[in-house]
């Protein structure tokens, strides 16, 4: 069971908003009294979070966190619902409370404009009582699951890919099944694109977006019955959903650090096979050294980016080329969305392990945004 706060800032005459869901039988008073003393925390304000906030926030959570270090792209505006262009350039998790400060006073926002790691997840999670996943990247579903297991909270878990998006709850109740029970052997980060490289329609992530919502409500006012041990697909192509019933696997949780001092040393993207990433900041804080930079996009990718010491070796011929990096300690690679540097920078470390190779997290559309 949650154990739920109060939030005496919703005002009781207030509760007339929500008189569409308190006359649902079985729902009344009790869910909406369930739902304004409860509060989430939300990783992720893009294509999920959008619509999870805005029926979330509709619904009386009483307590809203947002948890984003992201900011907002124009290739974002076809599926991020809560962005337009005057948002271009903003932390997305600023930019995502800023809308509902006046549709929704009486929910106590809480805004963390940074990405969630290892260092502060125990800190962001510890106030609330349910967390939300509409992250877009392995290292962070692992990184997130495996901090709602050590500090007991219930994950509401939701994922996109082309066409089809799933959802889950993990970890509510006894017995109940976390991520790695469905996902046990972790892939490499560069190995499933996101949706730069593939593409998605914008319904997609708002059908599943909602449906996350939807699982939040059921888990927090105990109205239905949440997808516990249980995973909900929808298939956007042909509108069909299916279910499957998963288990616990004990052996899942021997990958789990076993306590949150050794969760603290765990390194989820070196873990996915993954590569260590920078930002350009700290990207730029290195240019002058003896390092190579690496543009691996293909010729006439735009747009174009010049600067000393910058070398444009495609990755469709890194293989060919290797020996123009041999005598480099340091490579920093990069691209337009962040994934093909990534594969860039698995190739090379896999080749040259003793180096030291980064990929620039977001690649150009990160640059554009700063």
């Amino acid at each position: 069971m949650l154990k739920l706060r109060s939030y005496p800032h919703f005002q009781e005459d207030n509760m007339s908003r929500f008189e569409r869901q308190i006359i649902l039988t079985g729902f009344g008073i009790e869910g909406q009294t369930k739902l304004r003393n409860s509060s989430i925390l939300l990783i992720g304000a893009g294509g999920l979070g959008c619509p999870i906030l805005l029926y979330l926030a509709a619904a009386g959570v009483g307590k809203i966190g947002v948890v984003d270090g992201d900011s907002v792209a124009v290739s974002n505006l076809n599926r991020q619902v809560l962005f337009g262009e005057k948002d271009l350039g903003k932390n997305k998790a600023e930019a995502a409370v800023r809308q509902f400060y006046e549709k929704y006073s009486g929910i106590k926002w809480e805004v963390y404009p940074e990405f969630i790691g290892v260092e502060n997840a125990q800190e962001l999670l510890s106030g609330y009582d349910l967390i939300i996943d509409g992250s877009d990247n392995f290292p962070t579903r692992y990184l997130v699951n495996d901090a709602c297991v050590l500090l007991g909270k219930p994950l509401v878990f939701g994922a996109i890919y082309q066409h089809e998006g799933q959802v889950s709850v993990f970890n509510y109740g006894q017995n109940a099944c976390n991520y790695r029970d469905v996902y046990p052997q972790m892939p490499a980060a560069s190995e499933v694109p996101n949706c730069s490289e593939t593409g998605v329609l914008g319904v997609l992530p708002g059908i599943i977006g909602n449906l996350m919502a939807l699982e939040a409500i059921k888990v927090l006012s105990g109205y239905g019955k949440p997808l516990v041990n249980r995973m909900l697909f929808f298939n956007s192509l042909s509108s069909q959903t299916y279910e499957v019933e998963i288990s616990p696997n004990p052996q899942s949780r021997e990958a789990i650090p076993a306590s949150l001092t050794s969760f603290e040393l765990m390194d989820y993207e070196l873990a996915c096979e993954g590569v260590k990433q920078l930002t350009w900041d700290q990207a730029m804080s290195k240019m002058g050294m003896d390092i190579a930079f690496v543009d691996v996009r293909e010729p006439g990718e735009m747009p174009p980016l010049e600067c000393t010491g910058l070398m444009k070796i495609p990755l469709s011929v890194l293989g060919d080329q290797l020996l123009k990096l041999e005598d480099f300690e340091e490579i920093l690679f990069f691209c337009q969305s962040g994934i093909r540097s990534q594969k860039a920078a698995q190739q090379l470390q896999n080749e040259y392990p003793e180096k030291r190779i980064y990929s620039i997290k977001g690649g150009i559309n990160a640059l554009k945004t700063n």
